[in-house]
């Protein structure tokens, strides 16, 4: 019986760890294939093989020599990194407020503003466009990072983390004389982190990632951002797939190296909201 029950309980870790592994090589592969085809000169998107023959790293030159690459490298990085902050300084005091303060209105207020998260980015270019033109904010950075410094979905997020933070710690706090700007400084925050982390990774991939408002409202090439300047290698008639798939490759470096650092409290995050 017992014996049964240790083949029952093997052959399952077996099955879940074929399957893990096995979902793990398909979301590689496509990395993987990006990774191939930039190091595979003069390759299309679906002739390099598995392993080049000639392996090399013509297309990463060639990509600096076409784009003033650390220019726009530098123009992302700033507006993903400005962008978080902001967004993670509205969001959490919004959060705060939205979960501790009590005002007419609260609850209504916060389902308005949740509401906002069904609005598609499409239908708001237009009056952004507009705004921004009206405030002389057209081919600005101001103009790229203004309209990501307030967030519906970081509020929710970060009102559910601040939420589980016990009232009593606030109390104590109020005993001994704290206001509401040191509980939320010195308390709550701390208390948050692993969800301030996750936020701060999927706002900076928001940002990071953003094309269609940086298509819309930058007009000279130094404010280029990375995924408007790789827009730029796709030709008329042919693309240079392995210089493309060479910028892909160099893009995903800041979002691997933010996830790596930020891993444990994204870890923790996950670890403790499985357990509430």
């Amino acid at each position: 019986m017992r014996d049964r029950h240790l083949f029952k309980t093997r052959l399952r870790r077996t099955v879940l760890f074929t399957a893990l592994s096995v979902g793990a090589l398909v979301m590689l592969f496509p990395f993987a294939w990006t990774v191939i085809t930039s190091i595979s000169p003069g390759s299309g998107l679906g002739t390099p093989d598995l392993i080049p023959e000639e392996p090399g790293f013509d297309a990463y030159r060639t990509l600096m020599d076409t784009l003033p690459f650390w220019r726009i490298m530098v123009n992302s990085i700033w507006i993903a990194v400005a962008s978080t902050l902001l967004q993670l300084i509205t969001s959490s005091m919004a959060a705060y407020a939205f979960a501790r303060l009590q005002f007419p209105g609260r609850n209504a207020l916060f389902v308005v503003y949740l509401a906002t998260l069904m609005v598609p980015m499409q239908v708001l270019v237009v009056p952004l466009f507009i705004q921004m033109r009206t405030l002389n904010l057209v081919d600005t950075y101001a103009a790229l990072i203004a309209p990501s410094i307030a967030s519906a979905f970081g509020v929710f997020l970060l009102r559910q983390a601040v939420a589980q933070v016990p009232k009593e710690l606030d109390e104590a706090a109020i005993i001994d004389g704290a206001g509401h700007l040191r509980i939320f400084t010195l308390v709550v925050l701390p208390l948050i982190r692993p969800a301030l982390a996750t936020f701060a990774i999927l706002a900076f991939m928001s940002s990071w990632n953003s094309f269609l408002w940086p298509l819309v409202i930058i007009r000279s090439p130094e404010f280029m951002t990375l995924p408007l300047g790789l827009s730029t290698l796709h030709g008329q008639f042919t693309t240079a797939w392995d210089v493309v798939m060479a910028g892909s490759v160099v893009s995903i470096i800041p979002i691997a190296v933010l996830y790596l650092a930020a891993q444990k409290y994204v870890i923790q995050g996950v670890a403790r909201s499985g357990l509430k």
